[in-house]
């Protein structure tokens, strides 16, 4: 009676803290840096940054710091983009048959090679942002379960 008793408790106590393992974990915004920008995660769901940016209005310096990004990342992606056809233009018109204006390509160019160092400043922030929210969603309980041969441990710090 007292075995089954104790293994009920047992069940319950690493049920517990599975659930809360899960949700200590639920809120964290991951982010992972791609050849063109980043791409964030809570969870399983890909949030753009405009979401990122709603979701960090609850943390005041985290929500300015990745406010700073997001200009940043608009910068970037204007320039980027205004570069790329400024290079199309003289490349269609070399296709075409006609004669293109090299100068436009060599604009192009630099503007895409402006935008490296607005993409840059974006991942640094947005990375220093989501260290700051992050960092305050952060739990002192920490369950941890170890396996030794036909032994289970369960490890709770405070």
């Amino acid at each position: 009676m007292y075995l089954l008793l104790l293994m009920k408790r047992l069940v319950l106590l690493f049920s517990l803290s599975i659930s809360l393992i899960g949700f200590c974990q639920a809120q964290q915004i991951k982010m992972y840096k791609t050849f063109g920008g980043a791409r964030f995660e809570m969870d399983t769901l890909v949030l753009s940054p405009k979401q990122v940016l709603e979701i960090l209005k609850v943390e005041p310096v985290a929500y300015e710091e990745f406010k700073r990004a997001k200009a940043n990342y608009n910068v970037a992606g204007v320039m980027g983009f205004s570069g790329a056809l400024l290079i199309a233009f003289p490349v269609v018109t070399s296709i075409a048959g006609g004669d293109p204006e090299w100068a436009f390509a060599a604009g192009g160019a630099a503007l895409i090679l402006g935008s490296i160092h607005f993409n840059r400043t974006f991942k640094g922030r947005a990375f220093n942002a989501l260290e700051l929210y992050n960092s305050k969603l952060t739990t002192r309980i920490q369950p941890t379960l170890h396996f030794y041969g036909t032994q289970a441990r369960l490890v709770i710090r405070f």
